[in-house]
């Protein structure tokens, strides 16, 4: 698509399209789920190409396990619970307003706009995809243009499948992302990172459009004196270089006990080494997106000002191939413990009491995801009290993400709102209060001129003297 295209027309004929049609009863929501079903599985193996080609290399196992599954097993727990998700929910009517009913109604919210990122292309955009026709909602989507050809698949695709006024995916640059940013929405779901985040913020602030920002952050692993380390080595490798480390929720550093510190690193990178045991040419292995992201990650570990544990294979360059790297307590003020990593380089930190570790984690803004590895409750009780974030898997990282009954939100400069699953069908909703008053209603009683029955009244409710 050439230039800016038409954001506020198409727009327009959105909203001119939820005037005319109204509000989408179970039926027509439930065929458009299962109509985006039916497309995924049918085009999986065109999705898993387009998204290998924007990388440079994608391991198609990745793509399955990161993205076609987690979207499916979404898909299928959203159209299981839709139709009790949209029943009105019943409220207590207060004593005063007797008789009266009173419920909550779900009500979509109009036209949703959906920012995707490049990391995970598909389960970023059809996730909240699937959130908002739920609801009920018509949308717009702007993929990122780092995944370029994943960008024009779904165009294509998705306007194969629904009609212009319902679904539609609009590509180009930055530019394109702007004037989305820009348009009068009824809400706005944004991933990607925290500068871009803040930007689509003001923007939408001035139509007053209500966001969804799901950002990144440092998000801290944090293993227990008495949890295994070989144990702990193997969801933190997984977790971390999957994709290579381009993950909102990869762990972006570990906090360990100083005593455990140099045997972990050890253990950590032998099992990084037997998941890849090359990384040059290895299908395995995540390509890094563009050539910039490689030379900042580069940067990191020259200016870390660290003792580097690097994977045996060097990498590839030309192929934007990055080796697995450890840094051995680097300083807090290093650019790999202020930035968000998004890349397979990995910071281990030494602490000396639990204490001292909870303190670490809550002097930094609160992440998108927390690890805790320990087989105490005790001692997981007191991480989860003691800490804020997004989310929290423990013994493991990553999980909750997976999870189709938990919301997926962050928290401070991680985020704003969560959705997935019931939680997603209700922020692409507006929850409608509806009080219905009985046949005797006695409210004109409190109308003015105020005399002694206003008294009894306020007396009866309030208490004391009127």
């Amino acid at each position: 698509m050439d230039g800016v295209p038409d954001l506020q027309g198409l727009l327009a004929r959105q909203q001119q399209a939820v005037k005319r049609h109204g509000t989408p009863d179970l039926k027509e929501r439930q065929a458009a789920l299962d109509g985006l079903a039916r497309l995924v599985r049918r085009h999986q193996g065109d999705l898993i190409s387009a998204v290998n080609a924007d990388f440079g290399n994608r391991a198609r196992q990745e793509t399955e396990l990161g993205e076609l599954m987690p979207l499916l097993n979404g898909i299928r727990h959203v159209r299981r619970h839709l139709k009790g998700w949209m029943r009105p929910r019943r409220r207590v009517a207060g004593l005063a307003f007797q008789p009266a009913s009173a419920r909550v109604e779900y009500q979509p919210l109009g036209v949703v706009g959906i920012l995707s990122p490049w990391n995970y292309p598909l389960f970023l955009t059809l996730g909240p995809l699937v959130d908002a026709l739920a609801a009920g909602n018509r949308v717009m989507i702007k993929p990122s243009e780092l995944a370029p050809r994943t960008g024009d698949l779904l165009r294509t695709l998705l306007g194969s499948l629904f009609p212009e006024d319902r679904v539609a995916v609009v590509t180009g640059g930055a530019e394109v992302a702007a004037a989305f940013s820009r348009l009068s929405f009824d809400h706005l779901v944004f991933t990607g990172s925290t500068r871009v985040g803040q930007a689509v913020m003001q923007a939408a602030a001035d139509n007053l459009t209500p966001v969804t920002l799901e950002l990144g952050g440092k998000s801290p692993v944090l293993i227990m004196p008495d949890y295994p380390l070989d144990k702990a080595a193997r969801t933190i490798a997984m977790g971390k270089f999957f994709n290579a480390g381009q993950t909102c929720v990869a762990p972006d550093y570990v906090l360990v006990p100083r005593d455990r510190m140099e045997n972990f690193a050890q253990i950590l990178m032998r099992r990084v080494e037997a998941m890849y045991p090359t990384i040059s040419g290895n299908p395995d292995y995540t390509s890094i997106i563009t050539d910039r992201h490689h030379a900042r990650l580069l940067a990191m570990v020259d200016e870390a000002r660290a003792r580097v544990v690097r994977h045996r294979d060097a990498g590839d360059t030309a192929r934007r191939l990055f080796p697995p790297t450890l840094l051995i307590d680097p300083p807090t003020d290093s650019m790999a413990m202020r930035e968000e990593i998004f890349g397979p380089v990995l910071p281990i930190l030494p602490y000396d009491r639990v204490e001292d570790a909870l303190a670490f984690i809550n002097d930094r803004p609160k992440p998108l995801a927390l690890y805790c590895y320990s087989d105490d409750s005790n001692r997981v009780t007191e991480v989860l009290n003691g800490t804020r974030s997004g989310g929290v898997t423990v013994n493991a990282t990553m999980l909750h993400v997976g999870q189709e009954d938990l919301p997926f939100g962050g928290v401070g400069e991680s985020g704003t709102g969560a959705y997935h699953g019931h939680e997603g069908f209700v922020r692409l909703s507006h929850a409608r209060a509806v009080l219905r008053m009985g046949r005797f209603n006695q409210s004109h009683l409190v109308a003015a001129p105020y005399g002694r029955l206003t008294g009894w009244i306020t007396r009866l409710f309030i208490g004391g003297a009127s």
